[in-house]
């Protein structure tokens, strides 16, 4: 069974988070985040990664119009914008061949995951997807893949999740199964590797040979 995080993992955005989350504290008023730091929160759900963020102390009403401003924003650009990483569709035809389940596990909505798979035009491999509306707790607490290995009866040690950010290793190591750092998305190229997952790779197609 393998775990997909999505962005930066299986596809790139070109952009689009941090163009759009600068965009929304412009337009809210509020003090316009540096690009480091929107980066250093890529990976966490937006109404947690905002309010850390924010320069200013804002209210629950003030952070879920400030994300739902981000969300409108992005959804008008994602398109154009959002494309797969060389080699994905490669790897993930590889895996559905030697019969892997494969899950996708994402800090953004369910069905903004579900909408870009479509676009992208590989809904098709996934079995199952759990965005942060799914669960009580995102990442990198393990909800999320408990979720699914209840769901489907699933096997720890025959599991393996990989993303791009070391919020996606953390959730993997909190769960007990193996973890792989994604390195060709990764922004933070040395916090992921100092998570010390099981595996760290370069290219997608790696992954095939690794379980």
């Amino acid at each position: 069974m393998t775990f997909f995080d999505f962005d930066k993992t299986l596809a790139d955005s070109g952009g689009v988070s941090i163009s759009a989350t600068k965009e929304a504290f412009k337009v809210m008023g509020f003090a316009v985040p540096e690009t480091n730091v929107i980066l250093g929160y890529m990976g966490i759900p937006a109404e947690i990664s905002f309010k850390k963020m924010a320069r200013e102390s804002l209210s629950e009403t003030q952070i879920q119009k400030l994300t739902d401003t981000f969300r409108t924003i992005y959804q008008k650009v994602e398109m154009k914008s959002t494309k797969l990483y060389p080699n994905i569709v490669s790897m993930l035809t590889s895996l559905k061949k030697a019969n892997k389940n494969i899950f996708i596990v994402s800090s953004k909505k369910t069905d903004a995951v579900e909408r870009n798979l479509n676009n992208l035009k590989i809904i098709s491999f996934f079995q199952d997807i759990v965005g942060f509306d799914k669960v009580k707790n995102y990442k990198p607490a393990p909800d999320g893949i408990l979720l699914l290995l209840s769901k489907y009866d699933l096997v720890k040690d025959e599991s393996l999740m990989i993303g791009d950010a070391k919020y996606d290793i953390q959730m993997g190591k909190a769960v007990g199964i193996k973890t792989c750092g994604a390195l060709w998305g990764a922004f933070d190229v040395n916090g992921l590797a100092n998570e010390r997952p099981t595996y760290l790779i370069d290219q997608p197609m790696e992954l095939v040979t690794l379980e």
